[in-house]
């Protein structure tokens, strides 16, 4: 079944050679070099160096080759260079983006005041989403956060964001950005399934009542780090009964709503007030691709700024550019328009379950495997283990699986990924792209029993 020679995802050289070999590309010149010059150089310079997401045995990351119609939208995106921030830039840009958000807002079937925008990166969307939350319960306490920001409150430190134990780094990140600061964020305990633990969130909201201000809370639909799905309805009923704002960080699981047998996990995203997704991710749209989804489209007039010449106030054209801060961006729009009419919605949901069934036949074959210890049932497609070959202490599992982990990513043949769970290390495996395999997984597996083994015999 191994298949001991595949197809290398990337050099495999060391930081040290790799920026060697990258020096030429940086050795700025007064005269130019020809283009054919030029494109050899980089052909051997870089492109050994660069990660092959489109080979079955990347499975550790959210990345993926772009498909034809992706390509053919890029390319056109990349030809005509357009701005799309207003009318002004771009008529068919501007107009484009908002027509595309508001189907997406049909498609994922929120409701008919939701709209979206198009953001630079899922860690954006979150920033902004935190933003409109914190600026919404300002206006609740009588005064306009644009104007007089974290000052206008009487007692900041009061203000609270609950998000789970495995939510996105990025969350951090927003906190710091708005100057909130990371005492405000209340880490949620997780269930057996790495789900936002419901009873003890109701638990720590009685508690808090009084003593802090629930301004938002978080869940995740598809946590990074081992892909589950947070209870999004009942988290909803607690925001109506707090007046919290509810946020969905969807970035890399919410595509997963349009297979019929997963959306289940999802019900209640209508009731968010805004969910982030990252159609780079499963549907391979060329970075950068991340929206943002609010479940008023009036929520977006909070981030509304006018200029003499740019976004005049009196303009009755599409200007996306009101809803988000770039005053400069891409018309990200345009390959995810190409992928979703050009490879239709049953081709798309098809690509979307293979990953899943993937991982989940995956995990059932590894149950009741003796050297093997799953860390949980996937909900999507992330499963995280330990490999626990017999005669390896407890107190060694920990280094064992960080030198799978090493001496795997060194081979460059393939690629998996570490985590931390329980304070335990555990390996990972992502898949995202329809052309990995159980067969594929399995093979993995294979290799890190063989560089088990090896590391025993030592």
């Amino acid at each position: 079944m191994t298949n001991a020679t595949p197809t290398p995802l990337y050099s495999g050289a060391a930081p040290g050679q790799v920026a060697a070999d990258l020096a030429q590309l940086v050795d700025f010149q007064a005269r130019g070099v020809p283009m054919a010059e030029l494109q050899a150089m980089v052909s051997a310079c870089l492109l050994p160096h660069l990660m092959r997401y489109d080979q079955p045995q990347f499975q550790s990351m959210f990345n993926a080759f772009p498909p034809a119609e992706a390509r053919f939208g890029a390319q056109v995106m990349l030809d005509y260079n357009q701005g799309v921030t207003n009318w002004q830039v771009s008529p068919g840009g501007a107009t484009l983006e908002e027509l595309c958000g508001r189907a997406l807002c049909r498609l994922f079937g929120l409701a008919a005041e939701a709209d979206a925008t198009f953001m630079y990166s899922g860690t954006y969307a979150n920033q902004q989403a935190l933003y409109l939350a914190i600026h919404r319960y300002a206006e609740r306490q009588g005064f306009d956060l644009a104007q007089q920001g974290i000052a206008g409150f009487a007692a900041s430190e009061r203000l609270a964001v609950l998000i789970s134990a495995d939510a996105h780094f990025s969350l951090k990140h927003a906190i710091r950005m708005l100057g909130l600061g990371e005492q405000s964020l209340v880490l949620l305990p997780v269930d057996a399934n790495r789900r936002i633990d419901v009873d003890a969130l109701r638990a720590i909201v009685q508690e808090l009542r009084g003593a802090r201000d629930i301004v938002c809370m978080v869940a995740t639909a598809g946590t990074t780090i081992t892909g589950a799905v947070d209870p999004i309805a009942p988290m909803a009923d607690l925001c109506a009964d707090t007046g919290a704002w509810l946020h969905v960080d969807g970035a890399y699981g919410y595509a997963y709503k349009l297979v019929p047998a997963w959306a289940p996990l999802f019900h209640g995203d209508d009731r968010a007030d805004s969910i982030t997704w990252d159609p780079h991710k499963q549907l391979a749209a060329p970075i950068p691709n991340s929206l943002l989804f609010v479940r008023q489209r009036t929520d977006f007039a909070r981030m509304a700024l006018h200029s003499s010449y740019f976004n005049l106030p009196e303009a009755v054209e599409p200007n996306p550019g009101l809803k988000s801060p770039p005053s400069t961006r891409p018309m990200s729009v345009l390959p995810l328009v190409t992928i979703l009419r050009g490879q239709g919605l049953d081709w798309v949901v098809a690509d979307l379950r293979a990953p899943l069934l993937a991982i989940r036949s995956l995990a059932d074959d590894l149950k009741d495997q003796p050297d093997v210890e799953l860390c949980h049932r996937p909900d999507t497609g992330i499963l995280c283990f330990r490999l626990t070959p017999a005669g390896v202490r407890a107190n060694e599992l920990d280094a064992l699986q960080r030198h799978l982990y090493e001496q795997v990513l060194a081979s460059g043949e393939r690629s998996i990924s570490i985590t931390s769970l329980n304070e335990q290390t555990v390996l990972r495996l992502v898949v995202v792209s329809p052309h990995t395999t159980l067969a594929d997984l399995q093979e993995t597996i294979a290799a890190l029993r063989n560089v088990a083994l090896r590391k025993l015999m030592t």
